[in-house]
C-alpha cells in the first residue's frame, strides 16, 4: 500500500492512497483526513486504506492522475523526528573530517539526534539557506513511521510496529556543525528542515527486498544532474530499523507517527573507503563523504559542498527500475527573509 499527503492549503495537508505505479490516487477522506489521523487509529484505518488501493489496482476506483509536485511530506508534520546513524562506515568518515575519534561502542550502540518535526519541508521545496558558508549539504537516507512503540520494547517488539517507509533528504550545515557540537549539546542550528519522499509505502511494498529490518535496493542520488551515489541500502548497515526504533524507545515510550531515520546510507569497498560512481564505485549519498575520500586521497577536498542554484534528487527504484516512492527533488536557493 502507498499513501500520500496531497497540498490543500491546511498545515497537515489531504490523506490520499496512491496506485503502486504511482499514476493515479484516490482520497481517503472517509478513512482519516490527515496521515496522522490515520497513523492514531492503524487498526481500524489499514484495512480500509488497504481497499482504496486494490480498488485503484483492479479498476473499481478510477482515482485521479497523481502529481509528485503536489504532495507535501507524507507527514507534514511529525510529533517525533529521531535519525540514528546505522551506517557507521558514515560515521566514520565525516568525524575523520573534522579529526574527532570514533569510540568503539559506536559498532555496538546506535548513534541518535532528536531533530526538528513541525517543519518537514515538502519533496519538491527548494532549500532556502542563508549563506554558502554554512556548508549546506543533503543527505540520502531512509525512515519508518512507528505505531504505538512501548517503553523498554525489544527490536522483535518495535520492528511489528513499524508502518511506513518513506526516502529522506536529511539536510545538514556542514560549516556550522564543528563549533554547535564543540559546545556538547548535539545538532541543532546545523539540522535545518528535512524533506522527505512524496509516498510512504507498508513494507510489504517492497517484497524481498525488505528483509531483516533492512531495505536490501540501492539508494540513487543525482546531484547536478549527474549520478552521484548509488549505495546499496542493505549492505554496511549496522542497526537494522527494529534496532534503531528499540533505541529510541528504551527509556520513552513512542508515540503513533514518530519518525526514526537510518542516517546517511554509506558503503565500503573492501575494508576501505569507497569509489565514485564516475570511477566504477556506488558513489556518496552525501557531499562530506566524497571529501573525506579526496582528503584521504589528495590531502584536502575538492568538491564543495552545495551552491544556490544547485539541484539534487533523492529516489529508490524496484527490480524492473520502477519509481517506488517518487523522488525528492530540490534546488537550493538563497533565503532573503
Amino acid at each position: 500500500m502507498k499513501l500520500a499527503t496531497l497540498r490543500d492549503g491546511t498545515r497537515d495537508g489531504q490523506l490520499v492512497v496512491v496506485s503502486k505505479d504511482l499514476s493515479r490516487y484516490t482520497p481517503a477522506t472517509n478513512v482519516g483526513k490527515s496521515m496522522q489521523a490515520a497513523l492514531d487509529d492503524w487498526a481500524c484505518a489499514k484495512p480500509q486504506l488497504e481497499a482504496l488501493a486494490q480498488g485503484l489496482e483492479d479498476g473499481r476506483i478510477a482515482g485521479e492522475a497523481f502529481d509528485e509536485a503536489n504532495c507535501l511530506s507524507p507527514l507534514p508534520r511529525a510529533y517525533q523526528w529521531a535519525d540514528g546513524s546505522a551506517y557507521v562506515n558514515h560515521v566514520e568518515l565525516v568525524r575523520k573530517a573534522r579529526n574527532a575519534a570514533m569510540p568503539e561502542t559506536f559498532w555496538t550502540d546506535p548513534l541518535m539526534y532528536q531533530g526538528g518535526s513541525d517543519t518537514f519541508l515538502a519533496p519538491t521545496d527548494t532549500i532556502k539557506m542563508g549563506d554558502e558558508a554554512w556548508g549546506i549539504d543533503f543527505e540520502g537516507e531512509i525512515a519508518v513511521i512507528t505505531g504505538d512503540v512501548a517503553m523498554g520494547a525489544d527490536a522483535d517488539a518495535a520492528g511489528q510496529e513499524i508502518r511506513l517507509l518513506m526516502l529522506v533528504n536529511d539536510v545538514s550545515l556542514r560549516g556550522l556543525i564543528p563549533a554547535e557540537l564543540a559546545k556538547g549539546f548535539g545538532f541543532f542550528q546545523s539540522k535545518p528542515s528535512s524533506a522527505f519522499s512524496p509516498v510512504a509505502i507498508t513494507p510489504d511494498e517492497l517484497g524481498d527486498a525488505w528483509k531483516d529490518g533492512k531495505v536490501n535496493l540501492p539508494l540513487d542520488v543525482t546531484y547536478n544532474g549527474e549520478a552521484f551515489g548509488k549505495a546499496e541500502a542493505g549492505i554496511d548497515m549496522t542497526f537494522n530499523f527494529p534496532t534503531l526504533v528499540a533505541h529510541a524507545a528504551k527509556t520513552r515510550p513512542l508515540g503513533a507517527g514518530a519518525v526514526i531515520g537510518s542516517g546517511t546510507v554509506s558503503n565500503k569497498l573492501n575494508d576501505g573507503p569507497g569509489k565514485p560512481v564516475s570511477e566504477g564505485g556506488v558513489g556518496y549519498s552525501c557531499i562530506a563523504e566524497i571529501r573525506m575520500i579526496e582528503t584521504i586521497n589528495n590531502g584536502e577536498p575538492k568538491t564543495p559542498f552545495m551552491r544556490f542554484g544547485d539541484t539534487i534528487k533523492i529516489e529508490m527504484k524496484d527490480a524492473s527500475g520502477k519509481s517506488i516512492f517518487g523522488a525528492i527533488s530540490q534546488k537550493v536557493e538563497k533565503y532573503d527573509g
